[in-house]
């Protein structure tokens, strides 16, 4: 970073790694079992079936991956989840809240991260990142704690925020988006292809930080291309085939599973 940090800024970035790991305390009759839950999903673009009946279900405290060739769902799978599309049935809910009865609560229950960094262009970095706090209802103390831990973590440098985004590279739009689904430190982090556009350290610093957000008791879901990373980082896999879940993996329960996922997924299409 271009400015040095003063010892008591330095401390608060200290200080907020616990926040943006603390789990959420809640009383046990009030705990969420399962972090998303979808039954029987059906999604179709006017005469065309895309989900056929996807069901689902992933738990707080794992980093799950949602694979699948192009064109197979995942993306609209996602879309469902975050409300961003209408399904024609089924049921979802994320966070413990039904997203078709209760959108509001469910999306604050997430942070999500486009497979492209979708941001305001006319917007500077720093004002768009102060915007999307101030709609999850962030004081300004929160904010400027996890913005400036947020960036250090992913090596954005604080002075290119006061530049319109509309001038930022791809890797910078990524991570200014990455950056933005944790300010409020949701207890489900959704991400779709993160890692497209960032170079190999902030790759293996998103690495890391997914797996301490699982490990700290919050719900990881991502998708992505990248069987390797995925066989090496998830806890659990679903192949999605066809508008349906084909299979889930525990590579956990199964180490074999990690080395043999290229295989399986293969196998799925009838490779």
């Amino acid at each position: 970073m271009s400015s040095i940090l003063n010892q008591e800024t330095e401390k608060e970035v200290v200080d907020n790694a616990e926040v943006l790991k603390e789990p959420l305390v809640v009383e046990e009759d009030d705990e969420v079992k399962i972090a998303v839950y979808i039954k029987d999903l059906h999604k179709s673009y006017g005469k065309k079936k895309v989900l056929k009946g996807l069901n689902l279900e992933v738990y707080p405290g794992e980093l799950f991956g949602f694979i699948g060739k192009n064109g197979v769902g995942k993306s609209t799978t996602i879309d469902c989840m975050i409300g961003a599309k209408r399904f024609n049935s089924g049921e979802i809910v994320v966070g413990g809240y039904d997203i078709k009865r209760e959108p509001i609560m469910a999306k604050y229950s997430y942070g999500y991260v486009a497979s492209e960094p979708t941001c305001y262009d006319m917007m500077n970095g720093y004002d768009y990142l102060e915007f999307v706090a101030s709609i999850y209802g962030l004081n300004e103390t929160e904010f400027k704690r996890n913005y400036v831990y947020l960036c250090k973590r992913l090596q954005l440098n604080e002075d290119e925020l006061g530049n319109s985004i509309s001038g930022y590279s791809h890797g910078m739009k990524q991570k200014l988006c990455l950056i933005a689904s944790l300010l409020h430190n949701p207890n489900i982090w959704i991400l779709d292809e993160p890692t497209v556009g960032l170079d190999i350290m902030a790759q293996e610093e998103l690495k890391k930080m997914m797996r301490e957000y699982a490990n700290h008791g919050k719900t990881v879901f991502v998708t992505s291309h990248n069987i390797e990373l995925v066989s090496k980082i998830c806890d659990r896999v679903a192949i999605v085939h066809d508008g349906v879940v084909k299979a889930v993996y525990d590579l956990n329960g199964d180490p074999n599973k990690r080395l043999q996922l290229s295989r399986l997924f293969i196998d799925t299409y009838g490779g």
